[in-house]
């Protein structure tokens, strides 16, 4: 909305910008030296009622500058009858769009133009200089764009930062390091800690919103860091949830320092775009403020969607951590009809079930059921690990080695086969070339061989590469039991089941399909925990903790057969469609008795067909 014209006498607008470029070209540039160019002038040539508009730090290729934009607003409504700058250059650097303000709109609005050092005056006609000129200034800022991109390369290939700006949690080193900011380090670690412990992004900027901590732009306005991020008028208090999420995706935090993650695709696009073939990462390149495996924690928490259940508010922390062990899909957390009154059954199910969108059965548990199974198998791999640490480390690296093995074989098999048929591909396009020279086959068919082959030939290459590169990390890959043995040292106590015991020792659970045994409903489920996997105790250990009957019953679920399975799954899908069907004939059945006796009722036909439907 443009505003309304409120001098009687018209405005003499004196525009005046400052890039930061022209910072490092001497102070002949300065904002003050413009305003006193542009002052001496007007008073000189007896111009009246003058306003100054400014624009210190933007670049001549953005035209969304504050100071321009409020000058051209002041045009738009009639206020301004002259416009004085000190080059044209200051106007901007994209000729087109000075040109349409200086040609077209100034004219249009009957505001007289002038460029003091090009000479450029309105009044005096048209100059035909003007249009080169504009041209040279924007050739001048595209060469000055690849210059700044050239530099930027250098300076990230050498492990320099190409900003000023420190992410927040730290503060800018003489050395251009980042060193850790003392006031802002503990609100990141809160932040992500408050993930950990099952808080969503609503709840945490509630929290920090109500203690009245200094959201980011405003902490480095308190200590005098000059930034131009968020709203120069905002509540310092208030935190948004684009700024938590914004500190939750940052990977310097774990020490990295990450550069050239985005770009722009010319001088005059000021919209930036994620560049991966660009990106560089230096580990350790400053002190951390989060660990990786912390930080890895709160991506997979982050990636998993959580339905929140009202009046709780809270989602359920399982969520993304149970896994279908049939069909490979996650399980979803729904809220059960059953249980006592005012404590219904929370119960996570297949999501492949679902409507029998896949071929997968139920694969049915209470949550509270999972939780407990959850604690006590961290209760017993944290007990033996605390009580036999040189045997837990010799076991878990046995099983480690075992399962690398496996793995290592598979892909040194698959690796031998690939270069096989790589080798293949190489001979068959030689005879392809031999065939082609001696004009055995037409060049339509040479051309679609050689490209069936050398598109099979880069998909080869590429899967080759990341064979050997699975072979070299299992060669290189070191057991971390002792990360787990710290994790277990950290907490004093597993009397209940939190969001924070649970995210950072639980790596996933996976949950097999239930088998009735002797009339009883039992079910597999394998918990893998963070480091060490799925730590099975020695069997003498097991032995303790086991009954006959729970042996017996493992041995029966670990011997059924594929077929037994399937005819399980059929069984149940059957159940279902009954228990469907019985419930819409039974809603049916009600519908009609409500309608009986109106002007509604269904006819006898009608109601018998719903029914036998």
């Amino acid at each position: 909305m443009l505003r309304q014209a409120t001098y009687t006498t018209p405005v003499t607008a004196l525009y005046a910008r400052l890039s930061k470029d022209d910072e490092q070209q001497g102070p002949s540039l300065s904002i003050e030296n413009q305003k006193r160019i542009l002052e001496t002038f007007a008073r000189d040539n007896g111009f009246l009622n003058c306003r100054f508009f400014v624009d210190d730090g933007w670049s001549g290729a953005n035209f969304q500058r504050p100071g321009f934009m409020e000058m051209m607003d002041c045009v738009e409504s009639g206020e301004v009858k002259c416009a004085i700058t000190k080059d044209l250059s200051r106007m901007g650097r994209n000729y087109l769009q000075v040109g349409m303000f200086t040609e077209i709109t100034f004219p249009k609005k009957g505001v007289r133009f002038i460029a003091i050092n090009d000479g450029v005056d309105s009044a005096q006609g048209e100059n035909d200089l003007t249009p080169l000129k504009n041209l040279f200034n924007e050739w001048m800022v595209r060469d000055t764009s690849k210059k700044i991109k050239a530099v930027k390369r250098a300076k990230g290939m050498s492990g320099k930062p190409t900003t000023t700006q420190p992410v927040y949690g730290y503060l800018m080193g003489e050395d251009e390091r980042f060193i850790v900011d003392e006031e802002a380090a503990p609100v990141v670690k809160r932040i992500f800690r408050s993930v950990i412990a099952g808080k969503n992004i609503a709840k945490i900027t509630e929290e920090l919103t109500a203690e009245r901590i200094l959201t980011p732009n405003a902490h480095w306005k308190s200590i005098g860091e000059r930034t131009s991020r968020g709203a120069h008028n905002a509540d310092p208090y208030k935190w948004s949830s684009a700024t938590v999420i914004n500190i939750l995706k940052k990977e310097e935090y774990m020490g990295w320092k990450v550069l050239n993650k985005t770009g722009t695709e010319n001088y005059k696009s000021k919209q930036r775009k994620p560049t991966p073939e660009n990106r560089l990462v230096f580990k350790d390149a400053h002190p951390q403020i989060i660990d990786e495996e912390t930080w890895n924690i709160v991506q997979r928490l982050r990636g998993t969607k959580r339905r929140v259940y009202k009046p709780d508010g809270e989602p359920n922390p399982l969520t993304g951590v149970l896994y279908c062990a049939d069909c490979g899909a996650k399980m979803y957390h729904k809220r059960g009809t059953s249980g006592r009154p005012g404590h219904p059954h929370h119960e996570y199910v297949c999501s492949g079930y679902r409507h029998y969108s896949k071929s997968c059965t139920c694969h049915y548990i209470r949550v509270e059921v999972v939780e407990q199974l959850i604690l006590d198998a961290i209760r017993r791999a944290s007990r033996y690990a605390i009580e036999n640490e040189a045997a837990f480390i010799q076991r878990v690296r046995e099983e480690a080695a075992l399962q690398q093995e496996a793995a290592v074989r598979e892909s040194r098999r698959k690796l031998t086969k690939g270069k096989r048929r790589r080798e293949e591909i190489s001979r068959l396009i030689k005879k392809l070339y031999e065939s082609y020279a001696a004009d055995k086959i037409p060049e339509n068919h040479f051309s679609e061989l050689l490209a069936g082959y050398d598109a099979e030939q880069k998909s080869l290459d590429a899967e080759l590469e990341r064979l050997q590169a699975e072979i070299d990390r299992y060669n290189t890959d070191s057991v971390r039991a002792d990360r787990f043995l710290e994790l277990v040292k950290r907490h004093t106590e597993f009397t209940e089941l939190t969001p924070t015991l649970l995210n950072e020792f639980v790596e996933k659970v996976v949950v097999h399909e239930a088998v009735k045994i002797e009339g009883k409903r039992t079910m597999q489920v394998d918990i893998y925990l963070n480091f060490i996997g799925k730590f099975d105790l020695p069997e003498q250990e097991a032995a303790q903790a086991a009954t006959p009957e729970k042996k017996r019953k493992k041995k029966l679920r670990h011997e059924m057969t594929e077929e037994q399975r399937e005819i399980l799954r059929r069984r149940d899908k059957e159940r279902y469609a009954r228990k469907v069907a019985a419930k819409k004939a039974a809603e049916e059945a009600a519908r009609a008795e409500i309608l009986k006796g109106t002007a509604y009722e269904l006819p006898p036909q009608e109601s018998e067909m719903q029914r036998s439907a």
